[in-house]
């Protein structure tokens, strides 16, 4: 990407955030301490953004100058999900580096009766879960309670608590979001 193209993505990038907050060029103009034709310019390409200017800019909108100058690419909009598969359960990881975004990574699961839960299939590690059901009846073990999630109803829990997901009566789908922890719990190998 250009200078030019990159400055165009700035400039707009300035202005959605203003108007996303419902901010006169006035308002924004006085909490970055610019004056509002000076705010303008900048807007619309006829002035220079300096790089005292971007620091103010980005402190007034809440946001950082890595947001606000993070180039455009296309090739990182789409995600092609891979399936990965094991006994019972089949995953399909929707969102990219969950340390890049937020700590979240989300994922599409399939399960069937064949994947082992319940008691004896425990599993306890920090952080927390969430997940909706998109079809099935899922069996949700959590402690000592045996709790049934059906279609378009979610669950969140501390998985700190003992917990496995099952799908006993028969296949369900899932979408589920992890942080961190539990995306080194589930989704990747014993070490």
């Amino acid at each position: 990407m250009s200078q030019v193209d990159l400055s165009d993505v700035v400039r707009q990038r300035i202005r959605g955030l203003r108007q996303a907050r419902g901010w006169s060029l006035d308002s924004l103009a006085a909490r970055c301490h610019l004056g509002p034709s000076t705010l303008s310019r900048i807007e619309t390409g006829h002035r220079r953004i300096d790089l005292d200017q971007l620091v103010a800019l980005a402190h007034a909108l809440d946001t950082t100058i890595d947001h606000l100058v993070e180039p455009i690419d296309d090739a990182d909009v789409i995600i092609r999900p891979v399936r990965h598969q094991e006994a019972g359960l089949t995953t399909w990881v929707l969102s990219r580096d969950a340390a890049q975004h937020g700590g979240r990574l989300v994922a599409k699961m399939r399960i069937t009766p064949e994947r082992r839960a319940g008691p004896g299939q425990l599993a306890v590690h920090p952080g927390r879960e969430w997940f909706t059901v998109l079809s099935g009846t899922v069996t949700l073990h959590l402690g000592e309670r045996v709790l049934t999630v059906g279609p378009g109803e979610a669950a969140e829990f501390s998985t700190m608590i003992p917990h496995s997901i099952g799908a006993p009566e028969g296949p369900v789908e899932i979408l589920t979001m992890f942080d961190q922890d539990g995306e080194r719990a589930h989704l990747r190998p014993a070490e």
